[in-house]
């Protein structure tokens, strides 16, 4: 066994600290990874915190995770030591089901293992990048283009393929409008994505704080969801909305937004129901959906998009002694736009 030093929480109330927590050997098919960032994301706030269900404690969160390489099993083929590479929010499925064997493991019918907070297959629970090793099977582990920074990969690993896949499935792309609802760590990521595919793109906003950076970031509309107006102005305009938000909106009004045959993906999963007037849906044959991450095969090619397209999150460092007030600062929607932890700053 491998012991890591990581920050985790004891319970759904108290606040993360510095422990060590057990990795399994390294097996034939695996890999061990020094981690060096691990990115912050909403959903390890409201998975430690309980929202989305009890979990077992003492929890290391973290599923942004960039490091190098520095030992592989015998049977290992896709990496080596020294390699640039990333885990993200799964390390494992059944391999087996319809889905797996399409390339989409997110959605394996029998439940893929997540990074941190799932009954791994020796029947441990997993711990996640907020550490400074992890072991992988080399299946689920990712190649890091030389040209994305290291601390910049971490959050393409949730952040980057959570919207690429939804704008890739859907569509996105020339002549189609898409809106993106929210300019946080997903939004702003997905303003970058929908923009390089080429797709027109408006960023729908509770406010014009952000304006300046949407514009930037390759946006060529912004709204403030906040003033009546816009939801007038824009009846029956996108095709595709994605809604990054992971709080509660009045997803009907959204919903008019859409031409007709348009689709609203919900990719932001705020803990309470989002109610739906159905005739938002029906007076437009309009779809609501909903998009988790994306396989293994499609992650690697959205690294390879953002490579060749100069696509980054922009990012805050922190280190890791910053990690609970980095956890409010991600509530209180104080963050340009993704916290990154320096594993160094670990041990």
């Amino acid at each position: 066994m491998h012991t890591a030093t990581a920050y985790a929480a004891p319970s759904a109330t108290e606040p993360l600290r510095r422990t060590h927590i057990e990795r399994r050997d390294v097996g034939p098919s695996d890999v061990l990874i020094e981690i060096k960032y691990a990115g912050i994301c909403h959903s390890d706030i409201h998975t430690v915190r309980g929202d989305w269900g009890p979990q077992n404690y003492p929890l290391a969160p973290g599923h942004e995770i960039a490091g190098i390489v520095t030992e592989v099993g015998c049977a290992v083929t896709k990496h080596a030591v020294g390699d640039r590479v990333g885990v993200g929010c799964m390390v494992n499925s059944c391999r087996e089901c319809v889905n797996c064997r399409g390339g989409d493991e997110q959605y394996c019918r029998e439940g893929n293992i997540a990074t941190y907070g799932s009954v791994d297959r020796d029947g441990t629970i997993t711990q996640g990048g907020y550490s400074t090793h992890v072991v992988v099977d080399e299946d689920f582990v990712l190649r890091v283009p030389v040209s994305i920074d290291l601390a910049a990969a971490a959050p393409l690993l949730c952040a980057g393929i959570t919207t690429y896949s939804p704008l890739e499935h859907w569509g996105a792309g020339p002549g189609k409008k898409v809106a993106i609802v929210g300019m946080g760590g997903l939004g702003h990521m997905a303003v970058q994505i929908a923009h390089a595919l080429g797709a027109d793109v408006t960023v729908l906003s509770q406010t014009l704080s952000k304006k300046d950076d949407g514009l930037r970031l390759g946006a060529d509309h912004y709204y403030a969801t906040s003033d009546p107006a816009t939801f007038l102005d824009l009846a029956d305009t996108f095709d595709l909305i994605v809604n990054t938000v992971s709080a509660q909106i009045d997803i009907s009004s959204y919903l008019k937004l859409l031409t007709l045959d348009g689709s609203l993906v919900n990719v932001g999963a705020p803990p309470e129901p989002l109610p739906v007037n159905v005739f938002s849906l029906i007076l437009g044959r309009r779809s609501f959906a909903g998009s988790a991450i994306g396989g293994i095969r499609e992650t690697q090619e959205m690294l390879d998009f953002c490579a060749e397209h100069g696509i980054a999150p922009e990012t805050e460092l922190i280190a890791a002694d910053q990690i609970n007030d980095a956890y409010e600062r991600v509530l209180a929607s104080d963050v340009r736009y993704r916290f990154v932890i320096d594993t160094a700053t670990l041990v």
